[in-house]
């Protein structure tokens, strides 16, 4: 809190000197007046004792604040560093001192009146206004015909994200139709303010579903809404945001979030099944890299009962691999009718052999052996354990044998889970086998089995596994696992699992991914795949880099759910547990080979603190959407795993670097975030709206960036770079505390000199610099300057006294805030075109002739002839990254200069 020392009360009297104050008190329009001034001035000390002041010597406060901020310049900008603003934050000091300052003082005509005036000035101001005005003057106790008349005046002005606002600080949406309301939200990118429009409401939260879901049926046309909505002005990019797979997505996403029944977005859900039938037939028949057994499973998950997907199935058969048998086994499985066959299919249906119209997998569990083929040997890791030290776990007899051998003190476990895929129908998955793997054995608990999983002594085994300190976990990637635990027994949200003596190899992984990028940034990457192999990832790749093989993940999309399970499918699921407690027993014996610490449950004891806590969260947050319907536009990510991915601290081994050495791909839920990092120096892309996410991956394979996204594609990218690659950003937060926590992760050093080293619409840092007098000359060479003899004086006279004798072909600024920047010279410059080598000219169009006099010198980007010239700007900037600045000496001089500008 400022102090009142003599010198501010000294200014404070100044300032109210020769105002006087009748019986009346004293006049807000002076009162303004002198706060304005003082705004002016950045006296912000002194406005803060004079306004404190002023308040008191008003007859009426709440009367003179309305015709203050009435009478505030710049209310509709939008901003929250306004003096309005400023004004109404010191008012509200004030009035916690004078609790007799409130409506309830006046009558209630004169109350009516205050509060009329304070609608119409919500409707005129910036949203950080409204919770205040509506407090200070109880309009909620207004009638609510009055208040939907502001609501629907805002709307009819095409104000629809401040009508919604609005309509939601009041609590009128019941009142409201939701499609009116909502539509033109979607439409203009805005969904988050449409799910708070909803959220909390049940039956808006249905309508909004049922709306998104009917945009996704087959046939629906974009000219429906304008129809629709006939006084929409509906853009390209507008249409481009109810795209059906977008809407989908959104879909299954708010079924999630609200706790809908999926049964009330049956278009949605076709879809989906559809796309995942899609995305079977290219694993299979395409890309080859899943079984038939595995592929025979899932399309009749998949397809179920749905006639119109069992079609397309043998439409797809005919299609991807044009064998009219196989396409006629499925037909005839699902008694397809005769018109709706493709052709052949019905001939050939007519030819097969008895024994082949019934279609009928054949039992590879039986013939199946454990050991596998010797190429298979040589390419992947192997379970190094005969099939009698596998055991199946599914009474509680054979898991008190389990328990015996696996909670032994001091002993180390290998933990593992698998679930049956569901290709995104479904949101939660139940885990269906937990494998254990400890003292040259491995034991499969089934939770398939009758039951077996809900039975009491399950559910305090695993308690007691994940509780004991004596003994080591090992997993990867165990976040994933323990959501899962959760949707398997819900009652971990009530009393929450306790994790300890958790090692999860992922963050350890990430650690030699963070070196081995560290390592070869500059040279050459390291090829860690095997030859004819597909890239490996994840755990698989950790196996490869450790023990020399990968794992072989042909059936880790398997229907697990499905009994028997096949020899191998067991023999995967075992391997997965098993490599656990090989890698680390190498790890841990020579760990400075792969650059960790001695201690490797040190790399990740926060994080397994933390998640010890973690069922605890998801607990609060299920209750908090359930009660409250918080707002989550994505899932998030953990607040460890936020941290170790975009976190305050800098990441381990990462050395100071510069802007200008990092360079990252943000993807088209980034915008915000990619100019201002664009803005500090970093070298970045930022995707268009019409991208698709997989642009950034390619974008980043062929050039070393860094992924950054906020969006769902966040697992599917990270797939595809690399450990510590793509890095996942809270959508909530605003985008210059983004680039703070960016920042901060890459170690990056920002100094003033990076600032605008780049051009902020194409991400080049190459300028020429252009004199005031040879850019007077190309405005008049293209016809963008008038008064051509007034402005040749000024410019002349200006010149003298300013740039003196610039050699203008070659000019470079020499302020060291460019020294980042690259110079090219005007001798590049086609004199007639004004276009650079490039092809770029120079974007005279967006140069004010009236500024002429008082700009020395521009700065013109030679890719795509953008025109800048110093101004306030800069100062803006360097005073909101104040706090990861790092000024040297030579800085402190122009960078305290800059923020008086």
């Amino acid at each position: 809190m400022d102090r009142e020392t003599p010198e501010t009360v000294g200014m404070c009297q100044a300032a109210f000197a020769g105002v006087s104050v009748n019986s009346r008190g004293l006049d807000p329009v002076v009162l303004r007046d002198q706060l304005f001034e003082l705004w002016n001035r950045t006296d912000l000390r002194t406005l803060h004792l004079a306004a404190l002041q002023g308040f008191s010597k008003l007859s009426q406060p709440l009367e003179a604040l309305l015709t203050i901020l009435e009478g505030c310049p710049g209310k509709q900008k939008r901003r929250s560093h306004t003096p309005g603003h400023h004004i109404l934050m010191e008012f509200l000091t004030w009035v916690k001192k004078h609790p007799q300052v409130s409506l309830s003082s006046l009558s209630e005509q004169q109350a009516l009146e205050l509060q009329q005036r304070a609608l119409s000035l919500i409707r005129e101001t910036q949203t950080n206004f409204v919770d205040n005005l509506i407090n200070i003057y109880q309009l909620n106790s207004l009638d609510p015909a009055i208040l939907l008349l502001n609501v629907m005046k805002l709307h009819d002005l095409h104000c629809y994200k401040e009508a919604a606002a609005l309509s939601i600080k009041l609590k009128l949406q019941k009142e409201l139709n939701m499609e009116e309301m909502c539509v033109p939200l979607i439409l203009q990118n805005k969904l988050a303010m449409a799910e708070s429009f909803v959220t909390g409401h049940n039956h808006l939260e249905q309508q909004l579903v049922t709306l998104l879901d009917s945009w996704c049926r087959p046939g629906f046309r974009e000219e429906e809404i304008s129809k629709r909505f006939p006084h929409l002005s509906v853009t390209k990019q507008g249409m481009s945001l109810i795209h059906p797979k977008i809407v989908t997505k959104h879909v299954f996403r708010l079924v999630e979030k609200f706790n809908i029944d999926q049964g009330l977005c049956p278009n949605a859900l076709h879809k989906r099944r559809l796309d995942s039938l899609r995305f079977l037939m290219y694993k299979r028949f395409v890309e080859k890299t899943m079984t038939d057994e595995n592929w025979s499973d899932h399309v009749q998950y998949v397809v179920a009962d749905d006639s119109e997907l069992q079609i397309q199935l043998v439409e797809l058969l005919v299609k991807y691999c044009g064998c009219l048998s196989k396409a006629s086994q499925w037909s005839l499985r699902y008694d397809i009718p005769r018109n709706r066959l493709p052709f052949g299919v019905w001939e050939t249906q007519q030819s097969l052999p008895p024994d082949l119209q019934q279609m009928g997998l054949r039992d590879s569990s039986k013939t199946e052996e454990w050991t596998p083929s010797r190429s298979h040997c040589q390419t992947f890791y192997q379970v190094p354990l005969d099939k009698e030290n596998v055991h199946f776990v599914a009474s509680p007899e054979a898991l008190r044998r389990c328990r015996n051998i696996v909670l032994k003190e001091g002993g180390i476990v290998g933990v593992d889970m698998e679930w049956q895929p569901t290709f995104g129908c479904i949101s939660t998955q139940q885990v269906a086998l937990i494998q254990l793997a400890a003292l040259g054995q491995v034991f499969l608990l089934d939770l398939c089995a009758s039951g077996f999983c809900q039975h009491p002594d399950t559910i305090i085994f695993i308690r007691s596994l994940f509780s004991e300190r004596s003994i080591l976990k090992l997993g990867y990637g165990m976040s994933g696992d323990v959501k899962c635990l959760i949707s398997t027994w819900r009652q971990l949200l009530d009393e929450p699992l306790k994790m300890e003596a958790v090692l999860d190899l992922l963050n350890v992984h990430q650690k030699i991914q963070r070196r081995k990028v560290n390592r070869t940034q500059r040279g050459p990457r390291e090829v860690v795949v095997g030859k004819n192999q597909q890239a490996e990832k994840g755990l698989s790749l950790l196996v490869q880099q450790v023990l020399g093989k990968p794992l072989d993940k042909t059936e880790q999309m398997s229907n697990w759910e499905k009994r028997p399970l096949r020899i191998s499918q067991i023999r995967y699921a075992v391997a997965d547990a098993c490599c656990l407690l090989d890698v680390y027993s190498v790890l841990s014996s020579d760990p400075a080979h792969f650059g960790l610490p001695a201690d490797l449950r040190s790399i990740s004891s926060s994080r397994s603190e933390k998640n010890g806590d973690q069922t605890q969260r998801v607990k609060q947050a299920t209750e908090k959407e359930e009660c409250q319907g918080a707002q989550r536009v994505s899932p998030r990510s953990s607040d460890t795993e936020k941290g170790l991915l975009c976190g305050e601290k800098p990441s381990e081994d990462t050395p100071p670097q510069p802007p200008q050495q990092l360079r990252v791909v943000c993807d088209n839920m980034l915008q915000g975030l990619g100019r201002y990092l664009r803005c500090l120096g970093v070298d970045v892309i930022v995707l268009e709206n019409t991208d698709d996410h997989r642009v950034a991956a390619k974008l980043a394979q062929a050039e070393g960036r860094f992924i950054l996204t906020c969006g769902q594609p966040f697992h599917s990218l990270r797939s595809q770079v690399g450990e510590g690659r793509c890095l996942f950003l809270d959508c909530s937060e605003k985008a210059r505390d983004q680039a703070v926590r960016v920042l901060r992760h890459f170690n990056v050093q920002l100094t003033p000199s990076d600032i605008f080293s780049r051009c902020q619409a194409c991400n080049n840092d190459e300028y020429a610099a252009v004199p005031r007098k040879d850019m007077a000359r190309m405005l008049q060479q293209k016809g963008f300057l008038q008064d051509q003899d007034n402005i040749d004086h000024t410019v002349q006279q200006q010149d003298e006294e300013t740039l003196g004798d610039i050699p203008t072909p070659s000019v470079t600024p020499e302020f060291s805030r460019y020294v980042q920047c690259h110079w090219a010279p005007l001798s590049g410059l086609d004199p007639d075109t004004l276009t650079f080598p490039g092809g770029a000219p120079i974007q005279l169009h967006a140069v004010p002739p009236a500024i002429l006099p008082r700009i020395p010198l521009f700065y013109v980007c030679t890719r795509c002839g953008k025109v800048f010239w110093e101004g306030s700007h800069f100062g803006r900037v360097l005073s909101m990254f104040q706090d990861v600045l790092h000024v040297a000496d030579e800085d402190t001089r122009s960078a305290a200069a800059a923020q008086q500008d």
